[in-house]
Order: structure tokens, then sequence, then C-alpha cells
């Protein structure tokens, strides 16, 4: 009898936690594991925002596969998944094809545009080390340009942050802390740069105490971070954006647009013929496609519904992680045929926000935390998740441990 074969597509929070957990769970001589990624290397999501500003390098963000699986115990292929065939039980990636008896979908997110003109031509994104890299290394040349060229252009010192949740404030948090070191750098004045945030919503960081945001607001406008509420944008071109308030059209000339508003599942699911919503399936309460008892879906490509608030949970790296382990525990019962799967069920800790420098806001148990407390639970959490990957050593290796800078 030939060993189940189970595959797991995408080494994001939820995929490479499920692999690092099921390879824990089950013997090589019950279940053969395949774990696809497109690189060789798993990232930290929610530590892109510093690698986008440029006050941590994006080393630290990524970390190796190989270093966090057994190769005696799980096939790593690198490639990138094109599809998925239900029916057939095959995964089609852009180099090969390969066939499971059970499949985990943790293929990640994509930005969404919301139809606005120009966004995906001219706004850049923070998704992944090469686009984060990518925005630090134009905001720089921006900046070194300023004074190299005869006319002075404002639009090479103004920068646009479309979005003020999670990510957004993170990311002008960073801001405000690396514009200064930016300025010193390149002979610039700080005042002469303009940082502004573009919230369609009344006010930013939406779902948090009104007391967080109001701190969130104050630290980052004492910063130099400036904020539009109720302000929508219509239009981004390569020298400019436009957004309305108050039915009234405003122009920034700004060659930095970072669109950081909203994230949809991973467009392979709609291709292939899943049941989605922006991408995303409303799995069962043990995370499986509601159509295929023998697909998991885990992380940005996953909904599960709160109960208490009828919406679905926030596509958030604590939860995936949850669904990772949920995920392992319930292929172990199922390779093993035993009597029933878990229900997947978020146990929320808290929720923390770095406003850069330090500065943090957030919620843990309940308790509101502001300034240097919040930024070290913050940080913990951070070198939790790495410890929960790969133990001492690569909490050790990768960890942030300048709580007290």
């Amino acid at each position: 009898m030939n060993k189940p074969k189970i595959v797991i597509a995408g080494a994001g929070y939820g995929g490479l936690i499920t692999t690092v957990k099921l390879q824990k769970l089950i013997g090589t001589e019950e279940a053969s594991i395949t774990l696809i990624n497109k690189h060789d290397y798993h990232y930290q999501t929610t530590w892109l925002h510093e690698n986008a500003a440029g006050t941590r390098h994006h080393d630290q963000t990524r970390i190796a596969i190989k270093d966090v699986i057994d190769p005696r115990k799980v096939n790593f292929v690198q490639d990138t998944v094109t599809k998925i065939d239900p029916e057939a039980k095959k995964v089609t990636m852009e180099n090969g094809q390969i066939s499971y008896d059970y499949l985990v979908i943790g293929l990640g997110f994509e930005p969404a545009n919301f139809g606005i003109e120009g966004l995906l031509d001219h706004a850049y994104n923070i998704r992944s080390i090469n686009s984060s890299r990518l925005i630090r290394e134009h905001i720089e040349h921006n900046f070194a340009m300023y004074n190299n060229e005869s006319e002075k252009k404002e639009e090479r010192l103004n920068i646009v942050i479309g979005g003020g949740g999670f990510t957004g404030i993170e990311f002008a948090g960073e801001l405000a802390e690396r514009i200064p070191e930016l300025c010193k750098e390149y002979d610039i004045d700080r005042d002469k740069v303009r940082v502004t945030v573009i919230e369609a919503g009344p006010s930013v960081m939406m779902g948090f105490d009104p007391q967080l945001v109001e701190y969130a607001l104050n630290s980052l406008e004492s910063r130099g971070i400036e904020f539009q509420t109720n302000a929508f944008l219509k239009e981004v071109s390569a020298d400019s954006i436009v957004y309305e308030k108050a039915e009234e059209k405003h122009t920034i000339k700004t060659n930095t647009t970072v669109w950081a508003a909203g994230v949809q599942g991973s467009s392979v699911l709609e291709k292939s013929g899943f049941n989605v919503k922006r991408n995303k399936v409303m799995v069962t309460e043990d995370l499986r496609d509601p159509d295929h008892d023998d697909i998991f879906i885990v992380g940005d490509c996953a909904a599960v519904m709160n109960e208490e608030t009828g919406k679905p949970y926030p596509p958030t790296a604590q939860i995936a992680t949850q669904m990772g382990f949920n995920c392992a525990q319930n292929l172990k019962a199922l390779i093993r045929k035993e009597s029933n799967t878990q229900k997947f069920v978020p146990d929320l800790k808290g929720t923390l926000a770095s406003l850069g420098g330090g500065d943090a806001m957030g919620t843990v148990m309940g308790k509101k935390l502001y300034g240097k407390p919040a930024d070290v639970m913050k940080k913990a959490s951070d070198n939790r998740y790495l410890y929960q990957l790969g133990g001492v050593g690569l909490v050790l290796k990768k960890g942030k441990f300048n709580i007290f800078s």
C-alpha cells in the first residue's frame, strides 16, 4: 500500500508552520510530505514595512527553508504554483506537476486595487522581500537625486501611503524614524519632506480602541506624519496622486505612492475553480474546502467566520500560525484514521502595532499598552513566532533584542 502524499503549497505563516509541526507529528513511514514555495526562504510578512522603510535589513526578515525543515522528512520543491486541479488531485507549477492525496493551500495574498486608476502601474506594494527592497531603494534614489538636479522637485520628497490600516500605520512609523537619517545623509531639510497617509474611513486603525488610535496619531503626527481621513484615492500617476475629500479633489505631487489599503487571497484559487470571494474560501470548521475533503486552506486564502461579530476574522499572522498548528493536527488524525478532526477556534492573545522608534500600542489579554511596554511585548511576540518555527537557535539568529534602545 502506497503512503499518502501530503502536498503543502506555500511557505507563508500557515503553510510553513503546518510543515514544521507535521514533520514532528508523523513518521516517514506514515506519509510523504512535499512543500512547494516560490523562493527558498520564508519571510516575516509583518516585518516587511521595516525593510521597505530601510530600518531593518531584508536578510533579517527572511528565513532559509532548509534551516527549519528536516530534509529526511520533507521534500522541498522550489517552484511557483500556477493551478490546482481538485478533481485530478494535481498541483501544476511553472516547471512541473505533482499529485496529492491531501493538499494544504497557503499561497498568501495579493494586493486589491479597488479599481483605482493607475494604481497597478504606478503604486508600490509591501508584499514581499523584493517589493519591499524596491521601495527602500526607490526612496533613497529620490533623496539622492533631489540635490543633484538644478530644478528641485518636491515630488521626490513627498511620500503617500494609501491606507491607514495595520501595514500603512506601521510603515509610517518606520518612515518617521528613517527620514531624519536620510535627510542628514543627503543634506536635505527635514521640513521639505512630506509623508501623507490617505484613509477612506473616518479614522485610521479601524477596529482599534479609540484611545489607542489617538495615541498612535499623536505619536506619528509629532514626528511629521500627516493624515487625511474620509479621503478616497482616485488616481495614481508616476508623479502625483489625486484624492477626494468632502466632494473636493486634491492633488499631491509624489514619485512614491505605497498602497497598503487592501489584500485578497491568491488568484490561483479563482483560476482553479474554487468558490471564492476576494480569492478567499470560506472554509469548514476544521479548515477544509467545503467542496473537497482532501484540501485544507490556511492563511490569507482562508476565511473563518467570527461567530460573535458575524464577519470573518482579519487575516493576521497570529491566526495564520494557529491555523498551521490546527491543520497539522488534523492531517495527522486523517493519516492515522483517528475519529475526529479538531475545530479551528482562534485564540487571540491581543493585537500590537509598532509605531517606529521603540514606540507601539495595542492590547494584550484585554489590557491596553502604550509606548515602551507595548514595544517590548511586540518584539516578544515576534520572537515567540521564531521560537515556534525554529527554536532557540532561530530566535538568536533572527530575533529582535533591541528592546532597550
